[in-house]
């Protein structure tokens, strides 16, 4: 979202995914599989990103992050190791906004249907990958939380326990609905270019009955003029 492109469409767009983000990361801590939620936000997340840059993409998945650590404030880990809960909800949320579309753009002007899916399949990707690396970092923690002895099953935890099941399942979700995704940019974008079209069609409607008034107001003076040379021979 560039300063260039800010417009008063790109801002109810982002409105719009912005509320979409917010609800369903609310509604998300109500849907488990298991010891872990499911989340459908990145794919308003993704959607926001494609059709109005990295950096919309980067607020939303912020907003996202933002509401994940709202959501987390009672947990046991949060309570054990809060700095390290924040930065890393921020940070991980934020990326998995800002990277997806910048893969879209640099793949789409080419490929975008690859570039849409490239894009849906990052998120989790960079969200989950992010997420596993602040827990290996984190792990200390994670062992006083949960009980592990060693960190090794500590470990095995994250990956089998949380990563495993919540990451495929957000992973195939997004996939499936990539097609809906594509579907999405491709009626905002048509409906762009066909106001643009009617905005051209206009502005060169009001050119031709511009430069036709012009040049009937040029005939007239010359017709004023060629009766005045007529009038002067007359007399």
């Amino acid at each position: 979202m560039r300063a260039s492109k800010i417009s008063t469409k790109n801002i109810v767009y982002f409105a719009i995914l912005l509320a979409l983000v917010v609800i369903m990361q609310v509604v998300s801590n109500y849907i488990t599989f298991g010891p872990v939620s499911i989340t459908l936000v990145l794919i308003p997340i993704v959607v926001g990103g494609i059709l109005l840059g990295p950096l919309a993409g980067a607020l939303l998945g912020l907003a996202f992050g933002i509401i994940t650590i709202v959501g987390s404030l009672k947990s046991p880990l949060f309570l054990t190791a809060p700095v390290l809960i924040v930065i890393l909800a921020l940070v991980k949320a934020t990326a998995a906004g800002y990277f997806p579309a910048l893969f879209y753009k640099l793949i789409a002007k080419k490929h975008p249907v690859i570039a849409a899916y490239v894009a849906s399949a990052s998120a989790p990707i960079i969200n989950t990958g992010i997420f596993i690396l602040g827990c290996i970092a984190g792990i200390s923690k994670l062992k006083e939380v949960f009980g592990f002895d060693d960190s090794a099953s500590a470990i095995v935890f994250v990956f089998v326990g949380i990563v495993g099941i919540n990451f495929f399942i957000e992973f195939g979700i997004n996939i499936l609905l990539t097609p809906a995704v594509i579907k999405i940019i491709d009626i905002v974008k048509g409906k762009i270019k066909q106001k643009k079209f009617g905005q051209v069609v206009e502005e060169d409607e009001e050119d031709q009955t511009e430069n036709l008034e012009i040049e009937n107001a040029d005939i007239d003076e010359g017709n004023y003029e060629q009766e005045e040379r007529q009038d002067s021979i007359n007399e």
